[in-house]
């Protein structure tokens, strides 16, 4: 069963919480995120290279120690301000007339060691020590990692019963659209309820983090074993999460896009696709996959709908079961010859949050030759790929809203 804690958060007045709170650090590079920072952004705390004219390497020591030197700043400011009580807040986001209500809390780390926070992607080496040195160095976790849990009606009861009692501390509309509520719970033994209710959960899923989950869970063991005295009850154990029921969350599609057509004549990648697929014709108009094993591919100026034949993938299999797997062995490996998604520079990938139009506008702009559109994955698929301990292919499932960074900041000590 997971253990999960209330803490002291670090969180804006209420007044500069739409300008401190920013998208998180891996959705900009460096040039947008300069262009988007305000004078309060957290931007400034999470990509600290945008403070430099002309920027500087992400990586540099000089940058990591401008994160540090403002995360001090943003504080003796008063733009940061330390509560003085431990508590567990909610966090909703609204998209396209929908909410899902998170449950800001502290997970521990050895919940991850010990498997019961469970995850579905690999993670690279280079990218968990650059969030490592940032959570180190600022004994804090700035950002928090956006978790999933098996809905719990009496959790849900509890989030309703907040929600409609109190007003939310923060309420709030960003650029790009997605509203952000966010409500301090204050009442000490809800607090404790929630605590005993969690501790009933038999496990945790990533949704999206894996790279900040396993650098904070790195810190944490660094910490521990730095500590001739630890108990495992220090607030170095654990780390920033928004945990959110696994019914509320919808994970949208993430696309692919090819530069060439591996020397075939789009008539010759259609004979060749007849093989796993029935290929029909669907026009000029955007065609977007209808259901699972259904794929659309915009090739010259037409929508195509692909439907897999029986025999090219595996339902009884959680891997096999998916339409990234089918794709990349019916149609990337064998036509294609893309081995490696991570490596090869003859692929890209187009998040669903950016609408089909944008994979007709790549291949008509002359820069992409072809594009496949792919059914979302549902979360009962990650959940059982996470279940089985298995890993899913790169670039698979895209969550929209993205957390927004700077609401509640978690303090190591």
């Amino acid at each position: 069963m997971v253990k999960i804690k209330s803490f002291k958060g670090i969180r804006p007045p209420k007044e500069f919480a739409k300008e401190v709170a920013s998208r998180p650090y891996d959705v900009l590079n460096s040039v947008e995120a300069k262009a988007e920072a305000g004078e309060k952004s957290l931007l400034h705390i999470i990509k600290p290279e945008i403070d430099f004219n002309p920027i500087i390497d992400e990586h540099s020591q000089e940058a990591y120690d401008k994160a540090v030197e403002n995360f001090k700043k943003w504080r003796a400011n008063g733009w940061l301000v330390k509560e003085n009580e431990e508590k567990y807040y909610i966090y909703a986001q609204t998209m396209e007339g929908r909410t899902q209500y998170g449950l800001v809390a502290c997970c521990h780390f050895e919940d991850y060691m010990d498997g019961k926070i469970k995850k579905h992607e690999l993670t690279r080496p280079d990218k968990e020590e650059d969030r490592m040195i940032h959570v180190r160095n600022q004994n804090a976790n700035i950002e928090p990692v956006f978790f999933a849990y098996p809905a719990v009606k009496e959790m849900d009861q509890i989030v309703e019963n907040v929600v409609k009692d109190s007003k939310p501390i923060y309420d709030f509309v960003a650029a790009d659209g997605f509203g952000h509520h966010f409500w301090v719970i204050d009442d000490a033994s809800v607090n404790k309820h929630i605590t005993e209710l969690f501790a009933k959960i038999p496990a945790l899923y990533v949704a999206d983090g894996h790279h900040r989950t396993a650098a904070a869970a790195r810190v944490a063991q660094e910490k521990k074993a730095a500590n001739p005295n630890h108990i495992g009850k220090e607030e170095y154990n654990y780390f920033l999460a928004v945990i959110f029921p696994d019914d509320q969350l919808r994970i949208i599609d993430y696309n692919r896009v090819l530069k060439d057509l591996n020397g075939l004549t789009p008539a010759q990648l259609i004979e060749k696709l007849n093989k796993s697929f029935e290929v029909k014709e669907a026009g000029k108009e955007i065609y977007a996959p209808s259901k699972l094993h259904n794929f659309s591919m915009y090739l010259e100026g037409k929508w195509y709908s692909l439907t897999s034949k029986p025999g090219t993938y595996n339902d009884n299999d959680p891997i096999g079961i998916l339409d990234v797997t089918i794709l990349s062995n019916m149609v990337l490996e064998p036509i294609f010859d893309i081995k490696d998604l991570r490596t090869s520079k003859r692929i890209d990938f187009v998040g669903g949050i950016r609408g089909l139009g944008e994979l007709s506008r790549r291949v008509d702009s002359g820069e992409m030759k072809v594009a496949f559109a792919l059914y979302p994955v549902s979360m009962k698929q990650l959940i059982d790929i996470a279940d089985t301990g298995n890993i899913m292919p790169p670039k698979t499932t895209w969550f929209e809203p993205k957390l927004r960074s700077g609401l509640v900041i978690h303090e190591l000590e």
